[in-house]
């Protein structure tokens, strides 16, 4: 249309059953456009559903370790969790630590080297365990390995 003045513009947009709506406020003329906003605002939403819909979930299973687990108790979960990681779910094992376990915490940084060392075939570290307790537990992520 051209540089045109706010209130033809308006009256334009009226004119027409529309809206006018401000495209670039920082711009000298500032830009403006005649179009529905509501169906504007439909389109933009509908979009974004859209865009949701296509997103791929991470799906994160949790398996729970003592530091002082038994050697069966390591081995049923460790079961579980390479059963998790077979069928391309993500897994976080946490240590949980108790009262007196808090004075220790290598004995739970020693069960995440023996889980790794187990899981090695089956399984990357997607993140690393920390230098330090995250409150009372201590958390490794592992994802699939792609084969």
């Amino acid at each position: 249309m051209g540089v045109i003045s706010v209130d033809e513009a308006l009256s334009l947009a009226r004119s027409k059953g529309l809206d006018l709506v401000e495209v670039s406020a920082n711009t000298r003329p500032i830009v403006c456009k005649i179009m529905d906003y509501g169906r504007f605002r439909f389109e933009q939403e509908k979009k974004a559903r859209e865009e949701k819909r296509k997103q791929h979930q991470i799906d994160i299973k949790e398996v729970k370790f003592r530091p002082n687990i038994n050697i069966h108790d390591f081995e049923t979960k460790v079961r579980l969790a390479q059963k998790f990681l077979e069928e391309g779910k993500h897994v976080k094992i946490t240590i949980m630590f108790r009262m007196r376990e808090m004075r220790r915490p290598e004995n739970g940084y020693e069960v995440l080297r023996r889980v790794r060392a187990e899981l090695a075939e089956v399984a990357k570290v997607d993140r690393e365990p920390t230098k330090e307790l995250e409150g009372r537990d201590l958390t490794m992520v592992l994802r699939p390995q792609k084969k």
